[in-house]
């Protein structure tokens, strides 16, 4: 069985991809425009194509979590691009005022690529995940959910994160029906805990 390799962003580049992801929440609450950025003069690691998630909080309270699992643009516009759907279009959100922005934590996810795991029942699936390790994502015909390595010290063992990412896709936790799908990945966080000052 294959396991994904951790993904890996050089320490350098991570203040880079938060004030990125800053600046492009920063400037849509300033100016009323959502704008990315041009990915010319970024190191060239920066505008490989890769899969991130941007996660906002107040203390424990979500202010937004928004991301994608599959590579679609440069690792620098990606951030910037899930920050302002994390921060204006999280749909089970409120978008984030200045307010928020000045207290709120902002935590970039790098993610690995998919590996699917090899499972033909909940129980497989139960077996196979490495806890505080892998995140998962879940297809059904009709379902599909996602949690993040992060979620794992929110719940207690390997069950409740099965339960949480079942229920999530709007399935019974245990169901498995015909043509349902598991695979994993692994991420890389880095964040900044905030306050930080707003400035228009």
């Amino acid at each position: 069985m294959r396991l994904p390799s951790a993904p890996h962003v050089d320490p350098v580049h991570h203040q880079t991809l938060l004030d990125v992801a800053q600046e492009a929440i920063r400037s849509a609450l300033s100016t009323g425009r959502q704008r990315l950025p041009d990915p010319a003069g970024f190191h060239p690691d920066l505008l490989v194509d890769t899969a991130t998630f941007v996660t906002l909080e107040d203390g424990s309270r979500l202010l937004g979590c928004i991301g994608t699992l599959e590579p679609v643009r440069p690792l620098v516009v990606d951030v910037a691009y899930e920050a302002l759907g994390a921060a204006f279009a999280d749909p089970r959100m409120a978008a984030v005022t200045a307010e928020d922005f000045v207290r709120m934590s902002i935590k970039v996810s790098v993610l690995s690529r998919m590996e699917p795991l090899p499972a033909n029942s909940h129980a497989d699936v139960a077996g196979a995940v490495r806890p505080g390790v892998d995140g998962l994502l879940l297809e059904a015909p009709g379902h599909r959910s996602t949690l993040l390595p992060s979620v794992w010290p929110k719940v207690v063992d390997a069950s409740e994160f099965l339960s949480v990412l079942w229920r999530k896709a709007g399935m019974r936790p245990g169901d498995w029906p015909a043509g349902t799908r598991v695979s994993r990945y692994v991420t890389e966080e880095f964040g900044h805990p905030g306050p930080r000052a707003f400035q228009t």
